[in-house]
């Protein structure tokens, strides 16, 4: 058996690895890591662990879209949706910090916690018929190791003997129906007669102690890569956005507000109008420019009034519109200057840049 290890950098996909996050998620990464790492107690148990890893993914990506949980006597798996009812995505295999005996390490990975993770992905895989499984995680808090489910379908699921085996084992019909007899004799001897490489992505957390917890921004660059390994878009495989024209999502929502507008459905299409009556806030720009509009009778002043709509309300609203995007696209092309001129002297030009 050839052992193949990849750094986080190398395991992601190159489009997504140019995806920039932004501030917000990496400080919420960096709390909720550290948080994780805090509450580790080597006198706990390994469901208190597991506890923590679940708490810490919740939080910094799955919910609320999606589930995660214990599944049947799997230690912990990740749904491809909200709830228990969609396949499972990802199976994770957590130890204490202190149980090195189970725990893979970059040498040996044939282990309990690795044989667990077989056990797990046939039932998934052959019991349940499930072919949406993305990856196998195994992690005693500061060490992870993060197998690719094509791996354990070509290796496990595809070997007809070790699938029998496996059946037999379910039914009853081997010498034990104890999971330590399955991981003994039979996942160990298979797994130690495989002759292939076996690719797996490894980190271990305190490795990044000193970015994680210090107050230097420029170190967070040195996270990205760890932040996006375990994001539903790599682990779950989910497509994900890589047109630099597009607007992200958070960005667009704020827009809208600060403008004043909001996005509405008419059947299958997507309108942008002007916020409801009752609220609507003055403190946006459209309804600040309607307010000086009227106020100031601004409208005597336009030349061809009926291009701008029938009524004095329509008016207003177009022409306080037509002002705001105006007023929007100027403060969006300094904007855009201004990342411009910083990618070509590496150097902020702003206090309070965006981004990491």
């Amino acid at each position: 058996m050839e052992l193949h290890e990849l750094k986080p950098r190398n395991a992601l996909n190159k489009a997504f690895l140019k995806v920039k996050p932004n501030r917000a998620e990496i400080e919420g990464f960096k709390t909720n890591l550290i948080t994780l790492l805090d509450r580790t107690n080597d006198t706990e148990s390994e469901e208190f662990h597991k506890n923590l890893v679940s708490d810490f993914l919740k939080k910094t990506y799955y919910d609320p879209n999606y589930f995660i949980n214990t599944k049947g006597r799997n230690d912990l798996v990740i749904h491809n949706g909200n709830n228990a009812k969609n396949f499972v995505g990802v199976v994770l295999e957590t130890k204490k910090p202190t149980n090195k005996a189970e725990m893979l390490t970059k040498e040996k990975i044939n282990v309990k916690a690795f044989q667990e993770l077989v056990l797990y992905y046939l039932r998934e895989r052959i019991t349940h018929k499930n072919l949406e499984v993305k990856h196998l995680v195994a992690t005693n808090i500061n060490e992870w190791f993060i197998f690719d489910a094509t791996l354990f379908d070509r290796l496990f699921a595809q070997n007809k003997n070790l699938v029998k085996q496996f059946n037999d084992f379910e039914a009853g019909r081997l010498a034990d129906t104890k999971t330590d007899f399955f991981y003994k004799q039979v996942a160990e001897p298979f797994i130690d007669s495989i002759t292939s490489e076996i690719e797996f992505t490894y980190f271990n957390i305190q490795d990044y102690q000193k970015p994680l917890r210090n107050a230097d921004k420029a170190d967070d660059n040195s996270l990205i890569a760890l932040f996006k390994l375990l994001s539903p878009e790599h682990l779950l495989k989910l497509p994900f956005t890589n047109d630099s024209n597009s607007l992200d999502k958070r960005f667009y929502s704020e827009l809208l507000h600060i403008i004043g507008l909001t996005e509405t459905k008419e059947g299958s299409k997507k309108l942008i109008e002007r916020n409801k009556a009752g609220e609507r806030h003055t403190g946006t720009i459209l309804e600040d420019a309607i307010i000086q509009l009227d106020s100031l009778d601004k409208l005597s002043r336009l030349e061809k009034p009926n291009q701008f709509g029938d009524t004095q309300q329509e008016r207003l609203f177009n022409v306080a519109l037509e002002l705001s995007i105006t007023w929007i696209n100027r403060i969006l092309f300094l904007k855009l200057l201004e990342a411009q001129l910083i990618t070509y002297h590496k150097t902020p030009l702003l206090r309070g840049a965006g981004g990491v």
